[in-house]
């Protein structure tokens, strides 16, 4: 079963179990809460 989690890079909402209920937790995250799994790894 899938739960939601915070992603330890934006502090948004993610998702953390077996993958086949991630759609039920997406729709209980308001979308501007949706970790999108989208973060820049350059660096300066």
């Amino acid at each position: 079963m899938c739960k939601p989690v915070t992603c330890k890079i934006c502090g948004k909402i993610t998702w953390e179990g077996c993958g086949k209920h991630i759609d039920e937790v997406k729709a209980s995250v308001p979308a501007d809460q949706w970790c999108d799994g989208n973060h820049s790894t350059t660096k300066d």
